[in-house]
C-alpha cells in the first residue's frame, strides 16, 4: 500500500506516514484568539477522538494566542496560515507543531525562504494544501479547467519549490468538493510521490450531504492504500467530523476500536421506538472504550439472529425487548427499561 512505504513525519508527539496508523484530524470554528472557548472545544474533540486539530492564524494575537493554548490541550497544533508569512514563523516560534500553508500566496521566495528557515531550525513539518477552488490561471489555461491533473500539478509544483530550499519534511494535501475529481487526484498524486498524505473532501457540505460525499470519497482513496491524515469537513460541530471518521476508518477494517452500533431500518412489524431507541443506544456507548458490536433490532423476525451475532443484543418485541449476551438470551426486559439494562452489561463487560 502507499501509506505503508511514505515518509514519516513527526507532528508533536506523534508519527504519520511509513505504515504508522492514519490519524483523525479537525479544525476548530472558535476565533482562536479566544483561548478560553479555543481550548474548550479542543478538549471536546480530543474526549471525541480527534488526534490532531488545527486552527486558523489570521492574524498576530491569534499567533501569540498558539502558545497559551498548547498548554492546555494534549493533541499536535497545526497553525492554519494565508497571505502572511510572518503569521506562520510567529505560530511556530509559539509553539505550533506543524503549519498549513501555500507557498503561493505568502509571498516571494525570499518569504518562502524565511519560513522554512524556522520550520527546518526547529524540525516542524509543513502540510502544503492545494484546493481545487484556488487552481491558478495558468493550469486552468493548460487544462481547460479544473482537473485532477492540473490539481496534482499544482501542488508538486509547490512542493518543488519547497525542495529547492532543501526542505523536505512534508505533507501534501489535495482536496476538492468533485469526489470523483478528488480520488482521482489522489490516484494520481500517490504515483507521484512519497511524502504523507492529508486526505479530505473539501466542502462536503451539511452533516448529511457531507457524511456521504465524504464516505464515499475516502472509502474509495483509503481503500486503495492512500491517506496518512484524514479530516471529514463538514458544516457544523466539529466533534460530528471526529464520530464519522471513526466509523469511516472502522468500516474499512483500518481501525479497531470503539463500540459499533448495528440497527434494523424498521417495518410494519416493529411494535417498539425503535428509532428512538438505537438513538440513545448509539449515544451511549460512546465513552465505552470496548471493541465490541450492539445491535438494536426491532422484531421477532430477524431481530434474534442479528442480536445473538452481536456481542451484545436487543431484539425488540411487543413493548419489551429479549436482551442477548454472545449469542444467548440473557433475560426478557420492558420496553422502558432496555437502556438501563444495555448499560449495566456495559459497566460490567468482560
Amino acid at each position: 500500500m502507499h501509506r505503508d512505504n511514505t515518509k514519516v513525519v513527526q507532528i508533536g508527539d506523534r508519527k504519520i506516514g511509513g505504515g504508522n496508523p492514519i490519524l483523525i484530524q479537525s479544525m476548530t470554528n472558535t476565533k482562536t484568539q479566544d483561548v478560553e472557548a479555543t481550548v474548550a472545544q479542543i478538549l471536546e474533540l480530543e474526549r471525541a477522538g480527534c488526534e490532531i486539530v488545527r486552527c486558523t492564524v489570521p492574524d498576530m494575537e491569534a499567533a501569540r494566542a498558539v502558545s497559551r493554548i498548547k498548554e492546555q490541550i494534549h493533541i499536535p497544533l497545526v497553525a492554519d496560515i494565508h497571505f502572511d508569512y510572518k503569521m506562520a514563523i510567529a505560530a511556530m516560534e509559539n509553539g505550533a507543531d506543524k503549519i498549513r500553508i501555500n507557498p503561493g500566496n505568502i509571498g516571494g521566495r525570499d518569504r518562502v525562504k524565511a519560513v522554512l528557515e524556522v520550520a527546518a531550525a526547529r524540525g516542524i513539518p509543513i502540510r502544503v494544501g492545494v484546493n481545487s477552488g484556488s487552481l491558478e490561471k495558468r493550469l486552468l489555461e493548460k487544462y481547460g479547467g479544473v482537473t485532477a491533473e492540473g490539481i496534482v500539478e499544482s501542488a508538486l509544483d509547490k512542493v518543488h519549490v519547497m525542495e529547492e530550499f532543501d526542505f523536505h519534511n512534508l505533507v501534501i494535501s489535495i482536496k476538492s468538493s468533485d469526489v470523483l475529481m478528488c480520488v482521482k487526484a489522489h490516484e494520481l498524486l500517490a504515483e507521484r510521490t512519497s511524502y504523507p498524505l492529508h486526505v479530505g473532501i473539501t466542502e462536503a457540505g451539511t452533516v448529511q450531504s457531507g457524511n456521504i460525499k465524504s464516505a464515499i470519497g475516502l472509502g474509495l482513496i483509503l481503500r486503495q492504500g492512500i491517506g496518512d491524515t484524514i479530516r471529514v469537513s463538514l458544516t457544523g460541530d466539529p466533534v460530528e467530523e471526529i464520530r464519522s471518521a471513526k466509523l469511516i476508518l472502522r468500516t474499512l477494517g483500518l481501525r479497531r476500536g470503539g463500540v459499533e452500533v448495528v440497527s434494523c431500518p424498521t417495518c410494519g412489524r416493529t411494535r417498539i421506538d425503535l428509532i428512538g431507541l438505537a438513538a440513545r443506544v448509539e449515544k451511549l456507548v460512546e465513552d465505552y472504550p470496548l471493541d465490541i458490536r450492539v445491535a438494536v433490532m426491532g422484531c421477532a423476525v430477524n431481530g434474534p439472529g442479528e442480536a445473538r451475532e452481536a456481542d451484545l443484543g436487543i431484539a425488540g418485541g411487543q413493548g419489551e425487548g429479549l436482551l442477548f449476551k454472545k449469542g444467548e438470551i440473557l433475560r426478557k426486559v420492558p420496553e422502558e427499561q432496555l437502556l438501563d439494562e444495555l448499560k449495566k452489561e456495559l459497566d460490567h463487560w468482560k
